[in-house]
């Protein structure tokens, strides 16, 4: 006679509740409103004409991307933050910023309106140039913030 095999039962997972995820959902909404306004702000201050060049475009994306290395390596290396932290200003307010889509957009109007040429220039420049941003505002921060880790 054997005996009957005991089977391990693990703990299931569940996804988080609604509830426990309000808080992240609320601080990205307010945080998307507040960048999305500077954002319109920005567009407002230095308007781009309908057949020029989106500079207003990229460089909020720059600056967005060039924030968004400081705040990652403070938060993360340097200072730890509040949970809800990340979720409102990395997500919301820089994510409200930043703008992916405009751009997309700005590409087609380049391209549509027979720039061609410049609107592939900015299809390539802006990600290397956003990419760069926040690779070197990272490094930079970690330069100067260099020996106050806690």
């Amino acid at each position: 006679m054997t005996v009957p095999e005991e089977r391990l039962r693990l703990p299931v997972r569940r996804p988080p509740s609604w509830r426990a995820q309000a808080p992240v959902v609320a601080v990205v909404s307010l945080g998307g409103a507040v960048g999305a306004t500077a954002r319109y702000a920005a567009s407002l201050w230095w308007a781009t004409p309908p057949e020029g060049f989106p500079w207003t475009t990229l460089w909020v994306n720059i600056a967005g991307c060039a924030v968004i290395g400081v705040f990652m390596v403070v938060i993360t290396e340097i200072r730890p933050a509040h949970p809800l932290v990340r979720p409102f200003f990395g997500t919301g307010v820089l994510g409200g910023f930043t703008t992916f889509s405009t751009y997309a957009v700005d590409i087609r109007r380049l391209i549509d309106g027979g720039q061609a040429g410049s609107g592939l220039a900015y299809l390539a420049a802006t990600p290397l140039v956003a990419l760069t941003a926040v690779w070197l505002a990272a490094a930079t921060t970690r330069r100067a913030l260099k020996g106050r880790q806690p």
